[in-house]
């Protein structure tokens, strides 16, 4: 083969187009699986914030005469009524109202809180290590239901200490994460670098550790948020959560119960809604894991 064969062969292979290689059909199915997680997600808080104008009643609204009324049997009651009458379209939404406040400022406290003592426990490490990490594996032993029957027969039912004892429940697990983080950042060059230069603690924890954290935090606060929902409609299921006539998806369940052969919209409908919307946040939770750590790419 002569030289100018050999020429005109590889200017034609350089300019040949690449064959596009077709995406494949579990990465289409994925990203569909996130689409529509991000469609539902956003219909359900979009209903909880506009509760009190897309609910046909109050939903304290007390009405004996249409008591236990079956789904689409009265227009003005789509999704039926409870023992007491009350419209349960009406209490679903503004259950999700409830549930969806308690788990973002839960999270919230728990996620600055974890963080914080994380940083402090990986960064300086010796006795403020030992004091933090002894906290958590405390909080790690105790049965968490019988300390939150405790704090609530104490402090009362109310929505503030509900929200404490869900921020309570996961600073824990940020704490112990971001402190196997900052073990391994703190001996990087970059913090060396800073620390040779002169720059203080606080600086170095907050400009150069916490941004690095930021994908370990956003995926765990994610995943909190569904864990602190159900823990709340746990609670409520016991009594021991919002109290009546404030509507929780939890507490709906439980005032339901006892009407599960006769009338089983009052515990499913509710329970329906808790399944999806916690289903949605895992599965935005597990996209963002993958998305986001390096291990995985």
């Amino acid at each position: 083969m002569t030289e100018t064969t050999i020429s005109t062969l590889k200017t034609l292979s350089a300019s040949a187009p690449l064959p596009l290689t077709p995406p494949k059909p579990r990465r289409l199915r994925r990203h569909a699986t996130v689409i529509i997680s991000v469609a539902i997600l956003t219909l359900l808080c979009a209903a909880a914030l506009l509760a009190d104008v897309l609910s046909p009643h109050r939903p304290e609204t007390i009405n004996l005469r249409v008591r236990l009324t079956a789904p689409l049997t009265l227009p003005e009651h789509p999704l039926g009524t409870d023992a007491t009458g009350r419209d349960i379209l009406s209490r679903i939404l503004h259950g999700g109202r409830v549930s969806l406040t308690v788990g973002l400022l839960a999270t919230a406290i728990g996620l600055v809180l974890g963080t914080l003592l994380g940083i402090i426990s990986g960064y300086f490490r010796g006795w403020a290590d030992e004091i933090i990490m002894y906290l958590v594996d405390v909080q790690f032993a105790l049965p968490f239901v019988l300390l939150a029957v405790a704090v609530s027969l104490v402090l009362g039912r109310s929505l503030a200490v509900l929200i404490g004892l869900a921020a309570l429940s996961t600073w824990s697990l940020y704490a112990r994460v971001i402190r196997g983080e900052v073990l391994s950042l703190r001996e990087r060059e970059f913090v060396i670098a800073a620390r040779s230069l002169g720059a203080s603690d606080a600086y170095i924890m907050f400009h150069h550790l916490l941004p690095n954290l930021a994908g370990p935090l956003l995926v765990l606060g994610t995943l909190s948020i569904g864990r602190i929902i159900l823990l709340e409609s746990g609670l409520s299921f016991l009594g021991i959560g919002i109290q009546p006539p404030t509507p929780s998806w939890g507490g709906m369940i439980n005032e339901g119960r006892d009407y599960l052969s006769s009338a089983w919209w009052l515990s499913t409908l509710p329970g329906i809604v808790l399944m999806t919307l916690v289903l949605v946040i895992g599965t935005l939770g597990d996209w963002l894991r993958d998305r986001l750590d390096v291990k995985v790419m």
